[in-house]
């Protein structure tokens, strides 16, 4: 199998948006419970190219099987928030590290100074790889997730440029 870490292009598109249906799916890790139309994720998709936002896809014998972006939060253009997902059959095999690691080296040069993430307390597996990036647990609200009634604690973590490891 080939593996391959790329900038998020319009040849992405689709593919980023059948993984990005499938991760809500798993109603485990993210916010949302399914992906927006197709139409309106592709503009979405084409607004964070254009901007050059930080955005990449992974790919596994050139099929897209997961993402990381770090999006700038409101005004704060230093503040950038990271979300990532892999499909499940692509975890275990570095391209989450390799993701972010991507990711984290441009938003480092655009000029971000604090990237953040919120993460559910019972996702072991994503908090150690993120430990091991260097980010670190500042706290969050209890029970501030709720999927189809059941609650659930996630916290935010936090790395800074200058603690990068």
């Amino acid at each position: 199998m080939n593996y391959a870490i790329l900038p998020l292009s319009a040849a992405h598109f689709s593919g980023l948006h059948q993984v990005f249906d499938a991760a809500c799916k798993q109603e485990s890790f993210l916010f949302f419970l399914q992906a927006p139309p197709i139409e309106q994720t592709f503009r979405y998709y084409q607004n964070m190219v254009d901007r050059d936002y930080v955005y990449f896809i992974a790919l596994c014998d050139e099929t897209v099987v997961g993402w990381c972006d770090i999006l700038p939060q409101g005004d704060a253009d230093h503040v950038g928030v990271l979300s990532v997902a892999l499909l499940p059959q692509a975890q275990g095999l570095g391209l989450g590290r390799g993701l972010m690691q991507a990711a984290l080296a441009k938003a480092w040069q655009q000029g971000f100074v604090r990237i953040e993430l919120t993460v559910r307390v019972d996702n072991h597996q994503a908090q150690a790889l993120y430990q091991q990036l260097g980010f670190v647990n500042e706290g969050g609200p209890q029970q501030d997730l709720c999927i189809r009634g059941q609650y659930f604690t996630t916290q935010t973590m936090v790395l800074l440029a200058h603690s990068s490891p």
